[in-house]
């Protein structure tokens, strides 16, 4: 079967933030792009649906973050934000507490008021569990931090879920992502930019594509015919496993996944909050998200809730996490260096680069990639 039957000059494989940017610019170059995808729809991780007047993000949260004005001023191209600021609440054993860390967190947990009182109480911790110098994963990270209480009740539990192994087994750098402060100050995100779209995330994907010179594959994957693909087309833009590419010649990369059970109720609040995460390790969930707390309109009396599942990972199961520890380091060092020589092929995306990147850094890379392509 004939792939490139209208000379395009670009494929790309995958309909997520990277792969969609790319086409667009390329579109807005005169360049003419063939997108496939996998799955049934566009947006990759961010896509969303309407349901009783609901964005239901299908693949977990999405709340965009930045201090990249670039990447904000990009985005805001395609929708409107609502100025939706992440609070999120950790319930440990029916115990709630504010995340991130924060004096709200510290006076939950210790009773303790003043800035002072509680970085004297996290270094007493820090001291007594012989934590000093340079920490050698993530359980010496946190704990030199915010100290043991909070780490055994609200990191230890919810970590060793999400990634499926013991802290002490993960690098320190995952942990460095959430914030302390000696504030009483519930916004989960550091960054200037924060928001959801009004419209959801799809509608974005939807605008992007909509070019003459951007045709859209759905259902189609690249894998199941790569040598035909490579050799009908000049250029590929590839956002999937890095290491699939390559079909496993070196080993398989780690990843996590994630399952997601989505619920509905007659109710106009059934929890009270956007996200509440499950710090304990007997919860299998380790959060739950209720949709219309996302600063939305919603049908009187109606609320969706989707509870998440973290998983092993196999071929079977979609990749959402790489696991980015020592080994899985220098695998992936091996397999960027084949990707190196195979010069008709971009790789990008989370996926493609094997990176725990967050939305904005993956606009702000498919920008690079972009920018590096067309010399403008």
């Amino acid at each position: 079967m004939k792939y490139n039957t209208k000379k395009y000059d670009y494929l790309i494989v995958g309909a997520g933030p990277y792969g969609a940017i790319f086409a667009y610019e390329a579109a807005k170059r005169g360049k003419r792009s063939l997108i496939i995808e996998k799955r049934a729809h566009v947006g990759g991780n961010m896509y969303t649906h309407k349901e009783v007047g609901i964005n239901v993000h299908d693949y977990g949260a999405h709340i965009f973050h930045t201090d990249n004005k670039i990447v904000w001023d990009y985005i805001n191209q395609f929708t409107e934000f609502n100025g939706y600021v992440n609070q999120v609440v950790a319930n440990y054993k029916g115990e709630l507490y504010n995340l991130p860390f924060n004096m709200n967190t510290f006076y939950q947990m210790w009773g303790v008021k003043t800035p002072e009182e509680a970085a004297a109480k996290i270094e007493k911790q820090k001291a007594a569990a012989g934590i000093s110098g340079t920490a050698k994963n993530l359980e010496e990270q946190a704990i030199s931090l915010i100290g043991t209480d909070i780490y055994s009740k609200l990191i230890k539990g919810y970590t060793e879920k999400q990634w499926g192994r013991k802290a002490t087994e993960l690098p320190a750098f995952i942990i460095r992502r959430l914030p302390v402060r000696y504030t009483f100050d519930n916004n989960y995100f550091n960054h200037r930019y924060q928001g959801v779209p009004v419209d959801g995330y799809t509608a974005i994907f939807d605008k992007m594509l909509d070019s003459d010179l951007i045709d859209l594959k759905i259902n189609m994957d690249f894998l199941e015919n790569k040598t035909t693909f490579v050799e009908e087309f000049p250029k590929i833009v590839y956002t999937g496993m890095i290491d699939a590419f390559f079909d496993y010649k070196y080993g398989e990369l780690e990843y996590r996944s994630v399952r997601f059970e989505r619920e509905s109720f007659d109710s106009d609040n059934k929890q009270g909050n956007a996200v509440i995460n499950y710090t304990d390790a007997k919860t299998p969930f380790t959060r739950v998200m209720e949709w219309r707390h996302f600063d939305q309109k919603a049908e009187a009396g109606k609320t969706i809730l989707t509870k998440e599942y973290p998983q092993d990972w196999d071929r079977t199961k979609e990749a959402y996490y790489p696991v980015n520890d020592e080994r899985n380091s220098s695998l992936f060092k091996t397999y960027r260096e084949e990707a190196d020589k195979v010069k008709k092929v971009i790789f990008g995306g989370r996926l493609g680069n094997y990176q725990y990147y967050d939305m904005d850094q993956v606009f702000g890379a498919a920008l690079k990639a972009v920018e590096k392509e067309f010399g403008d």
